[in-house]
């Protein structure tokens, strides 16, 4: 039976999506990795321009909300921000929680440079946290 992992995030646009590249390609087949939002954003363009730069291509995924995974019976289910996390404190799975607060990347101010910056440094990061997490729980 494999893994199923749900990665949560307020507007399922930048943090949730870059976890949920980097957990599929550290993964690899021993998981399924989802990603969802209590709202839905759309993918960010600086997400997919940075996570590019680092040789995953995330340009095909969709922002998804919460509600549509209901169905699923997740093992793990991990927020990636504070807001998801106090919005979607219930989940009707006998996953295990676990939670990160991420920076977002996405309130990021300056030049353009500066804000890909701040979109590297998150997403250097999420790219340690999904290794480590798929190195001890996978």
């Amino acid at each position: 039976m494999t893994t199923k992992i749900l990665v949560l995030c307020t507007g399922n646009s930048c943090r949730s999506q870059i976890a949920e590249g980097y957990l599929k390609y550290f993964a690899s087949d021993k998981a399924e990795i989802y990603s969802a939002g209590v709202e839905t954003h759309g993918v960010n363009p600086r997400a997919i321009a940075i996570m590019n730069e680092d040789g995953i291509n995330i340009s095909n995924h969709t922002s998804n909300n919460i509600n549509e995974y209901q169905s699923i019976d997740f093992d793990f289910v991990i927020t990636v921000c504070d807001n998801a996390k106090k919005r979607c404190p219930f989940f009707p799975t006998k996953a295990k929680k676990l939670h990160y607060n991420f920076p977002d990347p996405a309130k990021a101010n300056g030049t353009e440079e500066e804000i890909l910056e701040e979109f590297r440094k998150v997403r250097n990061q999420i790219k340690e946290f999904c290794f480590n997490f798929t190195k001890e729980n996978l």
